[in-house]
């Protein structure tokens, strides 16, 4: 059966943008990079800390994706943080904007939402 998620697959509207926020404000590796001229296309691999991966596509002419009020589907991409507090000073000083850090009511658990360059809404989770 299922053993985790290997990859999410995002779509930017500016590839250089979005690569260098999640290179250099997010701190992911490429693990590799190809322009597929058939599809006047890049795709970046990034690699994630626990062995997983964000795919990121540069499809010429792509919809936005309505976000806000919520649209069905993907709701947001979460990441495991040790410390929220660390990485909100990380991202302020970078210019990315935070939500108030809220506790979920479950888990007692610290979070917070922010936006890729796309808008794509993105949560740090504290373990």
């Amino acid at each position: 059966m299922l053993k985790g998620i290997h990859h999410v697959a995002l779509i930017c509207s500016d590839y250089p943008v979005s690569k260098r926020f999640y290179t250099e404000i997010l701190g992911l590796s490429v693990i590799a990079e190809n322009y597929r001229e058939a599809r006047e296309s890049y795709k970046c691999d990034l690699a994630l800390p626990d062995g997983g991966q964000l795919e990121l596509f540069s499809f010429p002419g792509a919809p936005a994706r309505p976000s806000r009020p919520e649209a069905q589907g993907l709701r947001h991409l979460a990441f495991r943080v040790d410390d929220i507090n660390e990485v909100i000073a990380h991202l302020t000083i970078n210019k990315v904007e935070c939500e108030p850090i809220r506790v979920d009511e479950y888990t007692g658990k610290r979070f917070t939402f922010f936006a890729d360059p796309d808008g794509l809404p993105l949560e740090l989770y504290e373990m």
